[in-house]
């Protein structure tokens, strides 16, 4: 490959300078059609002015418009407006990176224009462009340019040969190892190379078989790397070689006689070269998605870390760069890799400039950037530098800042205890940037932990490195006069104080503090912390004036919590009230394999039954569960509402006078976790957990049912125990006033126009109270499964096979039937 291959095209270049530099034509009368074509033009550069002066208002109004700017460039640059181009293109360079086409464009107009006098100028902008991407055909623009404009190259002075000596050893890590383009790299290093070996005198043997030596050495590394035609590659060496004098088989690929070595590595990387051919082939196809051209990326990626060689895998993330320029997470696998392999350096620190320039919305960029900076030893004048710059960017979140904020406070805090540093830093750094946090974050994360913890910080430092406990007290008032609700707040106040040993000091705090406010079970914490506080610290005196100040506030947060428990509980009633259901708190307690029926459908069976009796004049028994479900049936007839109620009933174990109320549990809590919570109490007999009516979703309260007191005693014994993270209040619940006389009356008035004289003995029974049966002792007889009558201390009988009636046994009248209760 020739120097004019290396090169930009000539023609190219000739059509660039006409268009910035148009040569005016000769006078000559104009034609008709050249008259035409003179309006048209006319007209096309009046559209592009007006077009022109649209985006420089949109621009004007909104500098951070990207596609504004792309098209504004290139307008100008078809109006060949060069003053106003390069403006715009030194605008957008400063709001963003140029991607690689607008920097290789900007660069061959620029060098298109290229004299002595400005080499300098355009050779700046070069390596600006590759500060931002590091691709091959910026490279080869940037060492063609220089061989053809700068005089102590293509001279080849010591200078310009050093010059470009150096630049060709930077361009080979960063593009002479793209497998398909980096050949380019190395055939211009070795071309610039054999042009000077043209210039060495042939008398001067030494210097030229240095030279000859030099060229070998680059052809060697070359035949090294596996790159795409490496065969072609080979064959110019040998032909090299046998112009030299060397022995070779220009047909064979056989380099033993040249060196061992040399042989080994090239067939090395042609094996190489195989193992990634499919890997280029996938990201070097056409209209292939971004998305999975993203992730053929980093397929390739991860293979070349397998290999292990950092030189490659930085080689492919310059090439993934190159192609996703704004992609945040590539960019952090990037300089992540970096910080594990090259650990310092200005390779990295590089790296972290560019990636914050293409993506200077992400946080976590800028977070590393600092510490890149800290472990290179940069001045404090650069980490200030890119800190300031870094809030002047908009992030998705205030957590991103914090983090920023704790860095840099971090690193001054490291730098500033270190016997190593050079610098001197002043705590007022420290005290300034806490002050700056804090007044930022305070009214976006108010109430947070986060912010909890950047104040403790900050206290803390006053106290260890400033030497100022005026000044930590000063960072807890000044924060709680505006965060005064956070429980957390006080209690890190509090913590320092005991922590330091004054005593006095946080029991002010607590006096402060324990009549506020604060959510969930706050307000009972920090009392019960007072008191605690007194036991370890205080004399006995403090303990007394603690629980004389503390117990009425418990006493009152009790009350409150009791009306806010109460809420639920009464809407809850009034809402069963109209159920056709009835609550299960009308419900008896019934043992177990017992039919449960509400007390008022009983009292109506039983009403029912006798009214039967009298009009007959037949004596009644106790019916059997299959009569009374025949009557059931024959009353769903009459009634569809009675037919409801007499459905057999699922049985239910629970009653108001065991049930525990429960406050401030965890919306995740479950009906098993409840359950399981008071495995260790037993006893457990239902359990109904509170849903909002309008949402369905957990109020974080549950009645919980139990089979006795003694159950229910031991579970109210758990109170303020953790559950799934919170700490359960554990309340016995209290029924509703009036509700066993409200019951008693809907039972005794349900359907029933008997005289209640009959049955007062019943009814007694049915409300708890004690029957002459009772009185007795155990020579109650009941028959049947119907123990509306049986007292709760007298074991049902329904569970046995009932005796079968005797075929020849009367009726008995109803006088009988009641001596049969009575009998002695």
């Amino acid at each position: 490959m020739d120097d004019t291959e290396l090169l930009a095209s000539s023609d190219q270049k000739m059509e660039d300078a006409s268009t910035a530099n148009p040569t005016p034509a000769p006078t000559v009368p104009p034609s008709s059609d050249d008259s035409g074509e003179s309006d048209s033009d006319s007209e096309d550069e009046a559209e592009s002015n007006h077009q022109i002066e649209t985006l420089e208002s949109e621009l004007s109004a909104n500098p951070y418009n990207y596609d504004a700017y792309v098209q504004y460039i290139k307008l100008l640059r078809k109006t060949a407006n060069l003053e106003k181009l390069r403006q715009a293109r030194e605008a957008m360079s400063g709001m963003f990176p140029l991607s690689p086409s607008l920097w290789l464009e900007w660069a061959r107009d620029e060098a298109s224009l290229a004299s002595s006098d400005n080499v300098p100028e355009i050779e700046k902008l070069y390596e600006r462009g590759l500060s931002d991407y590091q691709f091959v055909s910026l490279w080869c623009d940037y060492l063609n340019f220089l061989r053809e404009f700068d005089p102590s190259v293509h001279g080849y002075t010591p200078d310009g040969i050093s010059k470009m000596r150096s630049l060709f050893e930077r361009a080979i890590p960063a593009a002479g190892f793209h497998v398909t383009e980096g050949n380019r790299i190395w055939e211009g290093y070795r071309e610039f190379e054999q042009g000077i070996l043209a210039t060495i005198d042939k008398d001067d043997v030494e210097e030229r078989n240095k030279q000859i030596q030099r060229i070998r050495s680059i052809f060697h590394r070359h035949l090294s790397v596996p790159l795409k035609d490496l065969s072609s590659t080979l064959s110019t060496y040998k032909a090299w070689e046998l112009e030299q004098g060397t022995d070779l088989d220009i047909g064979s690929d056989d380099l033993s006689k040249v060196s061992p070595q040399v042989a080994v590595a090239n067939k090395k990387a042609q094996q190489m070269y195989s193992e990634r051919a499919h890997l280029e082939e996938n990201i070097s196809k056409k209209d292939l998605p971004e998305t999975e051209k993203f992730q053929q990326f980093m397929s390739y990626i991860k293979f070349e870390q397998t290999s292990g060689d950092p030189t490659r895998v930085q080689a492919i993330y310059e090439r993934a760069v190159a192609e996703f320029p704004v992609s945040s997470d590539l960019w952090i696998d990037y300089t992540s890799y970096l910080d594990k392999t090259l650990k310092v350096g200005k390779a990295i620190t590089h790296a972290y400039s560019r990636a914050t320039r293409s993506c200077p919305w992400t946080g976590d960029l800028w977070t590393r950037y600092l510490l890149a900076l800290e472990r290179g030893s940069a001045s404090e004048k650069d980490i200030y530098a890119v800190f300031e710059k870094s809030l002047q960017c908009t992030f998705s979140s205030f957590e991103e800042y914090l983090e920023l904020y704790l860095t840099r406070i971090d690193g001054l805090r490291r730098r500033m205890i270190s016997t190593s540093m050079v610098e001197t830093l002043d705590y007022s750094l420290i005290r300034e940037t806490f002050q700056q946090a804090s007044d930022y974050l305070t009214p976006q994360m108010q109430n947070t932990d986060s912010l909890v913890r950047l104040h403790a910080y900050w206290a803390n430092l006053e106290l260890n490195i400033g030497k100022d406990l005026a000044g930590a007290r000063g960072v807890w008032d000044s924060f709680l006069k505006k965060s005064g609700g956070m429980l957390a707040a006080w209690q890190a106040y509090i913590d320092m104080e005991v922590r330091l040993g004054h005593v006095k000091e946080a029991r002010s705090i607590y006096r402060r503090c324990y009549t506020r406010k604060f959510d969930g079970t706050g307000s009972e914490d920090i009392c019960h912390g007072w008191l605690r506080f007194e036991r370890e610290h205080g004399a006995l005196e403090d303990f007394d004036h603690a629980v004389q100040k503390v117990t009425p506030r418990l006493e009152e947060l009790q009350l409150i919590r009791l009306q806010q428990e109460s809420t639920p509980v009464k809407s809850s009633a009034g809402l069963k009230e109209h159920n056709p259901q009835k609550s299960t708190r009308e419900k008896r307690k019934a043992g177990p394999n017992v039919e449960e029926e509400s007390s008022a459908k009983r009292q109506k069976s039983k009403g029912q039954k006798m009214n039967e009796v009298d009009a007959e004049g037949k004596s009644a028994t106790v019916p059997n569960k299959k009569s009374i479900k025949s009557e059931t049936g024959k009353a769903a007839d009459l009634k569809k509402e009675e037919t409801e109620d007499a459905k057999p009933v699922k049985p239910k174990i629970y009653t108001d006078e065991c049930t525990a109320f429960l406050s401030n549990i965890s919306v995740k809590a479950q009906e098993e976790d409840i359950r399981k919570f008071f495995s260790d109490v037993g006893g457990v007999a239902s359990i109904r957990i509170l849903h909002d009516k309008g949402t369905g979703k957990p109020r974080g309260l549950a009645y919980v049912d139990f089979v006795d007191d003694e159950h229910l005693a031991a579970a109210i014994a758990k109170n303020r125990k953790m559950l799934l993270g919170k700490k359960v209040s554990i309340a016995r619940s209290n029924p509703k006033k009036g509700k066993k006389d409200f019951t008693r009356r809907g039972n005794e008035g349900s359907g029933n126009s008997k005289d209640t004289s009959q049955v007062s003995d019943k009814a007694k029974a049915s409300l708890g109270g004690e029957t002459e049966g009772e009185k007795r002792g155990n020579e109650v007889e009941v028959r049947g499964k119907n123990t509306f009558a049986v007292p709760r201390n007298v074991k049902a009988l329904g569970f046995t096979t009932p005796k079968p009636i005797a075929d020849d046994e009367t009726p008995k009248s109803n006088d009988e039937f009641r001596n049969m209760f009575l009998k002695k």
